[in-house]
């Protein structure tokens, strides 16, 4: 485990924007439904280079991938609503409760940008 401020510094703005697009943002369906997503897996990736010292970056992408993959089909079966987590509250928010395929095309995305620009 090592600290590095520059993926912490990067994963904290990613998480404002995020935050900026949930709430400045939430009537632009675009940037919503797509940047958000985008941007999603690559705030995991840099909070988890933050705090851990990670020799294989891609076995890491494919991971957070998979992951993000998981949530998705979670959605698919409406988890959030079988909780009993309603609309607007943090367990709607972060599990969702709309499956769908461009999600996932959103999340490749992201991740093949961290592959190609983070060298």
């Amino acid at each position: 485990m090592k600290f590095n401020s520059k993926y912490f510094f990067a994963a904290l703005i990613i998480f404002l924007v995020e935050v900026a697009i949930a709430t400045l943002f939430k009537s632009v369906s675009f940037v919503r439904a797509y940047l958000g997503d985008i941007l999603v897996v690559i705030l995991i990736y840099c909070f988890i280079r933050a705090f851990f010292r990670i020799k294989n970056t891609k076995k890491l992408l494919i991971g957070i991938f998979c992951f993000a993959v998981f949530v998705e089909i979670l959605q698919y079966f409406k988890l959030a609503t079988f909780f009993g987590f309603g609309k607007g509250t943090l367990g709607y928010i972060l599990l969702g409760n709309h499956f769908s395929y461009e999600d996932i095309l959103c999340y490749a995305t992201g991740c093949f940008l961290v592959f190609i620009f983070d060298k």
